[in-house]
């Protein structure tokens, strides 16, 4: 995920039912969540912010959507958590169920570690291809979570979510106006719906993370676009990457390429190192930032833009997971782990 930065959130926050209502005049720092100034990274929103303000939201429109037929995402049942045979390398994470520290300095490899995360970074990406194959009406996020969780543990590797700071399953299911970190539960795909599917794997002490969203059914055009836009800002930016460019290219790529379709770039959640930890330095900020920083020849890092189609401030459930918009609108994510190579960069997510 990220490093500390200098910039220090005002967070207005209301705590209303189902929902936590989030605004920031400046920006958090994460790939699941940092907090600046903190060495702290986590999947969850923290329960404590600065400036704390009660902002009114009215529940009586909470379900309603203007101008679509579609419904507010709704959580379903959990199932009980899934086992991983005992013989399978579990992170360090995993006995403490904290979120742990985030890690100092980048994931920069010498040969054998670049060879990990090649295998890593191929399994993920066989498991995200498998996933997106079983995206249908009518099949629950639960049971993509069981057909992922089956593959990972079957190739000798642990789903790295599973245990994150207690993240009770081993992949965000993120439907529709989610922006990240859906829990998979009893809900049913329906047709029209998108969803963000985010698989990370732990393989010979190494994280591969990738994540996609993919159409279920007959969507319509909006959501096409967006999903279609999404995955453009991640290619361009991916290919601006290569030893001694500036990080906040990668913002000011995603930024401009969303602003020519007018989307919206969620600004709170980031990419991040990784390799054999889950989240590290350094911080990838998709919006336009003045952040320091370039990268380094073997560094391994994602890159996971977050478009809106309306507002791109966020809402937490009270589950301390599932972020969505504020207005019900449309979100896409797409994202790859890269190693930066010297002739730019080399994703490692890709089957």
């Amino acid at each position: 995920m990220l490093g500390a930065s200098p910039l220090q959130p005002r967070i207005l926050s209301s705590f209303v039912g189902d929902y936590r209502v989030i605004r920031s005049t400046r920006h958090l720092h994460q790939p699941f969540l940092h907090n600046p100034g903190r060495k702290h990274v986590s999947m969850q929103l923290s329960r404590s912010f600065s400036g704390l303000t009660d902002l009114l939201f009215n529940r009586r429109n909470l379900d309603e959507l203007p101008g679509t037929e579609r419904k507010r995402l709704r959580p379903g049942k959990l199932s009980p958590r899934r086992p991983v045979p005992a013989g399978i390398q579990r992170p360090p994470y995993v006995k403490s169920q904290k979120p742990p520290g985030i890690a100092s300095g980048p994931e920069v490899h010498d040969q054998k570690g670049i060879d990990c995360m090649s295998a890593s970074g191929r399994l993920a990406a066989q498991v995200l291809e498998y996933a997106g194959t079983i995206v249908k009406p009518g099949i629950t996020t639960d049971e993509i979570d069981q057909a992922v969780h089956q593959m990972i543990i079957d190739n000798g590797a642990y789903p790295s979510p599973l245990g994150y700071g207690g993240f009770p399953k081993s992949v965000c299911t993120s439907v529709n106006e989610c922006i990240c970190h859906g829990i998979p539960d009893s809900r049913a795909l329906e047709d029209g719906d998108i969803i963000n599917i985010d698989v990370t794997v732990y393989l010979n002490g190494y994280h591969g993370d990738t994540s996609a969203t993919f159409y279920c059914g007959e969507v319509g055009d909006d959501a096409k676009n967006l999903v279609q836009v999404t995955k453009e800002c991640l290619d361009k930016a991916i290919s601006i990457c290569a030893p001694g460019v500036e990080y906040r290219k990668i913002g000011k790529t995603i930024h401009d390429h969303a602003d020519r379709h007018r989307y919206g770039v969620v600004e709170q959640f980031v990419g991040h190192g990784v390799g054999r930890v889950f989240h590290a330095d350094p911080v990838i900020l998709h919006y336009r930032n003045n952040e320091p920083g370039r990268m380094m020849l073997n560094q391994t890092f994602t890159i996971e833009p977050m478009l809106t189609i309306g507002s791109i401030n966020p809402i937490i459930w009270d589950d301390n997971w599932t972020v969505v918009t504020e207005d019900g609108s449309l979100s896409a994510q797409f994202e790859h782990t890269i190693l930066i190579t010297r002739d730019g960069a080399e994703i490692l997510t890709r089957c």
